[in-house]
């Protein structure tokens, strides 16, 4: 199956809802899809490839390899340009997470340094696998944000062979669909269903202003109890604050 792209990045994000996302960070995210009822929405064991890498925010243009097979899977149907893993790197829209279902597997690499650098050239937001890269400084170095189970340096056609682009896909336990939303920070990866991303961003966002408010509220010595969670009289605390234009918030 080779897959009908339809990942179009304009139609899931704005400038604001991906700002928005970003400043709420996955925990939060996650805590705001959990009130609407959906808990597997963290992929599990899925970090970022460096400390302190910047967050990647996008909806999903996806990949999904099976288990390799020696007569199929070698390095010279590798090189083909038909070859759905090359194809994936060249045709995962701008803006766009390329999200790699690797079966849990780093017995073979879900990408290496070349081709993070070609997702970065061509503006991709990141890349996402519940495998590993080969290469693992060298991609780094790209400045592409990539999350990864384990470094993965052996080469990909040993243990992976691509099946299908754009369809939905499993990433760390959790179902991923085209166009879903992914945000992936120093807590993990987070999946949204397209049709909840701007609730939840705008939701997200308010819920870390607000501890921000609670954070210097409680430096200040301030007890947990009345002030997280929020009760009505400290929401309109923050308000005051907020109108005051955040006092003490460098």
């Amino acid at each position: 199956m080779t897959g009908t792209a339809h990942t179009d990045p304009a139609e899931a994000l704005t400038g604001t809802v991906r700002d928005r996302l970003a400043r709420a960070g996955s925990a939060t995210v996650a805590n705001m899809l959990l009130r609407r009822g959906l808990r597997n929405v963290l992929m599990a064991g899925v970090r970022p490839l460096t400390a302190g890498q910047r967050p990647l925010v996008g909806p999903a243009y996806t990949l999904r390899f099976i288990p390799a097979r020696e007569d199929l899977d070698t390095l010279a149907s590798y090189a083909s340009s038909h070859h759905l893993h090359r194809r994936a790197v060249e045709e995962c829209p701008p803006g766009a997470v390329l999200v790699i279902d690797a079966l849990g597997s780093t017995a073979g690499a879900s990408m290496g340094d070349m081709m993070a650098a070609r997702l970065k050239r061509r503006g991709v937001s990141g890349a996402v696998t519940d495998g590993g890269y080969r290469d693992s400084a060298a991609v780094a170095r790209t400045g592409l944000p990539c999350f990864h189970r384990d470094n993965a340096p052996r080469a990909t056609p040993v243990a992976l062979h691509p099946v299908a682009l754009d369809e939905p896909v499993g990433c760390g336990g959790v179902a991923v669909y085209p166009g879903d939303v992914l945000l992936g920070d120093a807590d993990g990866v987070v999946v949204v269903p397209r049709h909840l991303v701007a609730e939840v961003a705008a939701e997200g966002a308010d819920a870390a202003a607000y501890e921000e408010f609670a954070a210097l509220q409680i430096e200040r010595g301030r007890s947990l109890f009345g002030l997280f969670p929020g009760t009505s009289e400290s929401r309109q605390e923050y308000d005051t604050w907020v109108a005051a234009g955040r006092p003490g918030l460098e």
